[in-house]
């Protein structure tokens, strides 16, 4: 009985292993991403800072214990009102410095849910672009966590300061000026994937001056359909989770040359720093994010760059919007006025 059960035991033993490895194989930089079970082996450890990406009301109501605030959404807090990187890289170093890391500290950024997955993945990206080398992204975010049945803590967690050096890496960081090389085909041999949905992308739905995207883009996925995808119970589609998909993405990105520059652009650079993000799990040699991206290019006429559209170049429509922005506004008078008559 005892030798059976000891068979048993290596069997599960070469099982877990063999998966384990199977996982990793998943991924050509499989450390970037930390799973629930790793995280509670070392959050402790005072090198290890674990960072909430959501709101800080959201974080006051249950967050992964011993996990800090930056006091708002990364998204915001990592970059300026423009949801650009800081030019000045010495407001990283004071901020990360008060938050409790050094240039030892691993860092571990985690999302609530589908919502706030890009702030995630955007305080990944600035940890790059600033040098720092020990950055994970928990996949899954808190719905991990709960599945793998560990707690959550209302008490907030504030660390002890330490020195944040940056060394920047600007190559993470690519420019208008280099993305508008692309498009007019002064640089060659480069990739250009465009993270927005495939109605931003075609035209259809204009965020900026002009509707369309980047001549000379190399594919269009929008970053919720990279993500793994489950059935809605409400809505019976298939929406996006938290979670990556290796399959997925390979069949995505698979095509694509992982020796080639390849750079992520979107409408404010933030979900592209997803893109960035999986184009380091999968081995791409120089990916960069564009946080410019297609807010900054499409909206300066000035500039004279050229865009693609399906139906040609597409304009934002202002005496449209007006007009809806006129009806909704007497909407909202006649139910102020209805619920005034209601009161006498």
């Amino acid at each position: 009985m005892q030798k059976k059960m000891r068979i048993l035991i290596m069997a599960g033993v070469f099982l877990l292993l063999v998966t384990g490895m199977a996982v990793a194989a998943e991924w050509a930089n499989p450390d970037l991403l930390i799973t629930p079970e790793a995280l509670e082996k070392n959050m402790d450890k005072p090198d290890w800072v674990v960072i909430d990406s959501r709101d800080l009301k959201d974080y006051a109501k249950g967050h992964i214990p011993g996990a800090i605030s930056l006091g708002k959404r990364v998204k915001k807090a990592l970059r300026d009102p423009t949801s650009r990187v800081f030019s000045d890289v010495s407001k990283y170093e004071s901020l990360l410095g008060k938050a409790g890391i050094d240039n030892n500290t691993h860092v571990v950024f985690y999302h609530g849910d589908i919502k706030t997955l890009t702030d995630a993945s955007v305080g990944f990206w600035v940890m790059e672009y600033l040098g720092h080398d020990k950055v994970h992204f928990m996949d899954g975010g808190l719905e991990a966590w709960r599945n793998s049945g560990f707690r959550l803590e209302k008490d907030p967690t504030i660390k002890e300061p330490k020195t944040f050096k940056a060394n920047v890496v600007a190559s993470r960081l690519a420019t208008t000026a280099e993305i508008t090389d692309i498009a007019t085909g002064k640089i060659t041999g480069l990739q250009l994937i465009d993270s927005r949905s495939k109605k931003e992308y075609q035209g259809a739905d204009i965020r900026a001056i002009r509707g369309g995207h980047i001549p000379n883009t190399t594919i269009n996925v929008s970053h919720k359909d990279t993500m793994l995808q489950e059935m809605d119970k409400k809505t019976e589609k298939m929406e996006a989770t938290g979670f990556m998909d290796s399959e997925g993405l390979q069949e995505k990105f698979g095509s694509l040359d992982k020796s080639k520059r390849t750079i992520g652009y979107c409408q404010t650079g933030t979900r592209s720093t997803l893109t960035y993000l999986q184009m380091r799990l999968m081995g791409f040699e120089n990916p960069a994010n564009w946080d410019d991206s297609w807010r900054v290019y499409a909206s300066d006429l000035g500039a004279n760059r050229p865009v693609v559209a399906s139906n040609g170049q597409q304009w934002y429509n202002f005496d449209g919007v007006n007009k809806k922005l006129k009806a909704l506004e007497k909407k909202i008078k006649k139910l102020e006025e209805a619920a005034e008559d209601e009161e006498q």
